[in-house]
């Protein structure tokens, strides 16, 4: 009876996760699905106003669509390859002493309240741009990638250094003895062997972007337009949502539209985790 009990507890709560993460897809699509007898999918994902407050409303969510992909593909790309050579550093190359007091410091920073950053983007980051390149705003595209970037590190990092530490210190050693010297056996033998790992780290970092709020809520700049610019303002859907919700009759179309943005950035987020999750079966069936 008491070999039992783990299991059974184990089993209850996954279970009851389950349950909730039902409930709250079918609140999710309950919600959200009625837009379409106001707007047709087409308008809904292509049109280019959104002015929710018109009668009737316009509800086209390709700017907020575009503004979410944009700050999330910019931010990635600031901070991902520096998140692969912090991990190589603290892995490969930092002493012990270093890389032991680095590995906790990378987790904490992980859990960095993003509305600090935020606050720090609008009373800090967004003048010295406005002044720097001579904007009407420093809240735009470029400044909410940054602070997303700042917030991403941390967990491609922490992620990235645990695929590298997992390799084999075998292998390693027989690199070395083959000749190679430390800069070969990380780039042709360490780096190939967690190179699953550190895929899935960067797509967990992208989805942990992509889902942010109160950074692209502050420092965004709130315009629902199609940037053309890295200094363009922009809208994602985590923004329009936080932004728009308390302030929406329940059940009107803009209500709806509201969680058809979020059912939009479930799926957003789910193609990356399903991605992230292929990636690593891939690469322990190769192994």
């Amino acid at each position: 009876m008491k070999d039992r009990l783990p299991g059974a507890i184990v089993k209850a709560l996954s279970s009851a996760g389950i349950l909730i993460m039902v409930f709250i897809l079918y609140f999710l699509f309950r919600e959200g699905m009625p837009v379409l007898k106001s707007v047709t999918l087409k308008d809904l994902f292509f049109g280019d106003l959104w002015y929710p407050a018109e009668d009737p409303p316009t509800l086209g969510m390709f700017p907020l669509i575009v503004g979410t992909v944009a700050v999330t593909a910019l931010s990635s790309l600031l901070a991902v390859p520096f998140s692969l050579l912090v991990a190589l550093f603290v892995s490969e190359t930092a002493p012990r002493p270093v890389r032991e007091f680095l590995k906790p410091v990378l987790e904490i920073l992980g859990f960095f309240p993003s509305i600090v950053l935020g606050f720090i983007g609008m009373v800090v980051l967004a003048p010295m741009l406005q002044e720097r390149f001579d904007m009407l705003s420093g809240l735009n595209l470029f400044n909410a990638s940054v602070l997303l970037g700042v917030l991403t590190i941390p967990v491609v990092s922490s992620l990235a250094e645990e695929a590298l530490g997992s390799v084999p210190e075998d292998i390693r050693n027989a690199s070395y003895a083959l000749g190679a010297t430390r800069f070969e056996t990380t780039v042709k033998v360490v780096v190939p062997s967690a190179l699953p790992g550190i895929l899935s780290a960067s797509l967990l970092g992208i989805m942990r972007a992509m889902g942010e709020t109160m950074v692209v809520l502050m420092a965004a700049g709130g315009a629902a337009i199609i940037p053309l610019s890295v200094f363009d303002p922009v809208r994602p859907l985590t923004s329009t949502i936080a932004a728009e919700m308390g302030e929406t009759p329940v059940g009107s179309p803009h209500y709806a539209a509201l969680f058809f943005g979020g059912i939009l950035l479930l799926l957003m987020t789910l193609a990356v985790n399903l991605l992230s999750a292929w990636i690593e079966k891939k690469g322990t069936f190769s192994r």
